[in-house]
Parts: structure tokens; sequence; C-alpha cells
């Protein structure tokens, strides 16, 4: 989404500085209020939102899938109740819609790089179970693990709709006009990139994302059509909804505060 603004491409005019992070540290340091774009948790946003607007693109969303539940052993959603589950981030979306499924599973933080840290986290039975998301959610099966739910597909038949997982936000004190300038370049971004994408393919292929290098590109090509593709350049009605069903839903369980949701152009 970022790479042609940072060649330059699009967005003349504005000045960005890249910071890469974990989702967990992405929504700490959007409470802190003082980073003006930032991808967050759609989770997070209720703790925000008095500093920041919602921006209609740069989303991910699933369509039926999701964070997936995962475990060494055949273990029935069921099951969780009670267990030791290693989740991303206690602020995270995929966090959020297990407690929703599961109120009384275990949580126990084990951040998402390097990855291989949650796996190894099953294998020597410091967790029953690990909810994953990123690379880790394609990866499972290659690591002896079996699913145990998908979060996406749960959602789905509880209510017919997207399940909005990650969002990006536009701090409030940039003004109107800012806001909006800021806005426009970054939806001309992901539009370049998705009309691009054989040429950008190679330069994400040629990063190292910590342990893993996504430079299959079998498995960079799913893992972009899931989650960067038509619902990141703009939210749909129904991902709206579902943004909205989402955060009613984990207010009237008592997970999350009252949320007015308000969009930047």
């Amino acid at each position: 989404m970022f790479h042609p603004l940072a060649s330059g491409a699009v967005g003349q005019g504005l000045t960005f500085t890249h910071r890469r992070g974990d989702t967990a540290w992405l929504n700490a340091l959007a409470e802190a209020g003082e980073t003006d774009v930032i991808a967050i948790s759609a989770a997070a946003y209720p703790g925000i939102a008095s500093k920041y607007l919602l921006l209609p693109h740069g989303a991910s969303v699933g369509r039926g899938f999701g964070p997936v539940v995962v475990a060494k052993r055949a273990m029935a959603r069921t099951d969780l109740a009670g267990r030791r589950v290693a989740v991303p981030g206690l602020s995270t979306t995929a966090y959020l819609v297990l407690r929703l499924i599961e109120p009384a599973v275990v949580p126990v933080v084990v951040p998402i790089a390097p990855f291989a840290r949650v796996f190894e986290a099953l294998d020597a039975g410091e967790v029953e179970a690990a909810l994953l998301i990123h690379e880790g959610r394609l990866l499972y099966e290659r690591r002896g693990c079996q699913r145990v739910a998908e979060l996406g597909e749960w959602w789905l038949a509880e209510t017919g709709l997207p399940l909005p997982l990650g969002v990006n936000v536009i701090r409030r004190a940039l003004g109107a006009h800012t806001i909006a300038e800021v806005s426009a370049a970054l939806r001309a971004s992901i539009r370049y990139a998705l009309a691009h994408r054989a040429q950008i393919l190679p330069l994400i292929m040629a990063e190292r994302r910590g342990e893993v290098a996504l430079d299959e590109s079998a498995l960079l090509d799913r893992y972009l059509a899931m989650y960067a593709n038509q619902d990141t350049l703009g939210m749909a009605p129904d991902v709206r909804i579902g943004l909205a069903t989402l955060l009613a839903r984990a207010e009237a369980a008592g997970l999350l505060p009252a949320c007015m949701v308000e969009w930047a152009p």
C-alpha cells in the first residue's frame, strides 16, 4: 500500500516517514496520539476515537476468513474455555473476536515477531492453543498444527458480514484541509499499488520480514489477495456495517467502550 508513496510515484508535496511495527505496538503508538497516520486494529479505535478519524481506505478485511486458532492436537472450539491461548496482543481485533466466541480463554501474549516464537510456545506446551494473524496464519499447517477455529468464518455465520480487522486512522489535529490532502494521497497510493501489482511484488519479495521472507510467490500472492485488495482501496457499505456491528457487540459484551465512528474523507 505504501510503496508508491515511498518511491515518490504518488503523493508529491507531502513527506512521509515510514515506520513499521507489530500490531500491538502500533495500537500503543496510536494511544499516545502523536503519529499523524497509523494502521491499527479495528478493536483499538474506540480507545483513540477522540484523537483520530477513521480513514475509508487501507483496511484489512476478512470475507469469510480471518485469524485462526490452532493447536498441536485436535480440539473443538468449545474446548477453549479455560485454556491458555497465545494471542498477538490484548488490543488486537483477533483477540476481541476470540473473546466474543469464548470469553473464558486465558490469554498469553506472544508477539508476532519473530513469527516462530508462537509455534515454539505451542511445541513447548507453554500454551495449549494459539491465535494466529499475519504470516503465521498461512504457515501453521507446515508447523504441524491443526485448526480449532476460523474467526472470519464464525463472524460470517453469526452476522452475514465481512470482518474488518485492521484500519487506518488520521489525527484530527491535522485539520480538515491536510486531512483531505493526506487521505487523497493514501488512496492514490493504494490504487497505484493495485494497478501495478506485478511490478511491486518483486520489491516486497526482496524484503526480509523478520524470520519469514515472503519470497515464495504463491504464498505472497495468497497473502495479498486476502488483505490488499478492493476492500483496501475503499470500505464498501457492508464492511462499514461489519465494523459498526463488531464495535456494538463488543460494547454490549462489556469488552469495549461506546464509540461513535467518524470518517475522514
